[in-house]
């Protein structure tokens, strides 16, 4: 029997990852808070949603996630499992700094990286995915990015706090598919093509 099924239902299998490493995310909390420790607009709920977008963007166009992380569902969106007890593992090494600051709205909880990421633990591709989300993601603020989340079909059909299989980054809602008379076109000639 597939191990990923289960009596003909896709089952998800999570990755395994000794809670004591997830050495990959580490480094790349680093290199994002590097990248936009400065930014106003750069908090918490940002780097989790560069992280998920990040890991599921790789899944799908790579064939697997940069970090080998667990996503799971949160009120404010999609975020890895495990960040809390990785965030204090950074701590108590001294690789980083967490602090909060006032803004206009409301509190922000930021990371600051005390030492560069290690960048040879990633191949060329997986940074240049990181980067287009971070591109995308940071003049938006932490409202915004997880209200975008929340339109992730993967962060829909799972319950609260529960993991959100990687192969949801291939789901699309129906009602979020915008249909273009080219579309149109083209399906009008399949059918013809073979009759339906």
């Amino acid at each position: 029997m597939n191990p990923n099924q289960n009596d003909g239902k896709l089952v998800f299998c999570p990755p395994k990852i000794p809670q004591s490493e997830h050495i990959l995310l580490k480094e790349l909390i680093l290199y994002i808070a590097n990248r936009l420790t400065l930014h106003p607009k750069f908090g918490a709920t940002k780097l989790n949603k560069i992280l998920f977008y990040s890991d599921f963007i790789a899944y799908a166009e790579l064939g697997d996630s940069i970090t080998g992380e667990r996503y799971w569902r949160l009120p404010k969106g999609p975020a890895p499992r495990f960040l809390v007890q990785v965030r204090k593992q950074m701590l108590k090494a001294d690789e980083i700094v967490c602090y909060s600051v006032n803004t206009l709205s409301g509190r922000q909880d930021r990371i600051a990286p005390k030492r560069p990421a290690d960048l040879k633990k990633f191949i060329p591709e997986q940074i240049s995915i990181v980067e287009r989300v971070i591109e995308e993601l940071k003049d938006k603020d932490a409202f915004e990015v997880s209200r975008l989340s929340h339109k992730f079909i993967g962060w829909k059909i799972v319950k609260e706090r529960q993991d959100i299989p990687y192969e949801t980054v291939f789901l699309r809602d129906p009602k979020d598919i915008t249909v273009t008379e080219k579309d149109r076109e083209i399906a009008l000639k399949l059918a013809e093509k073979y009759g339906l």
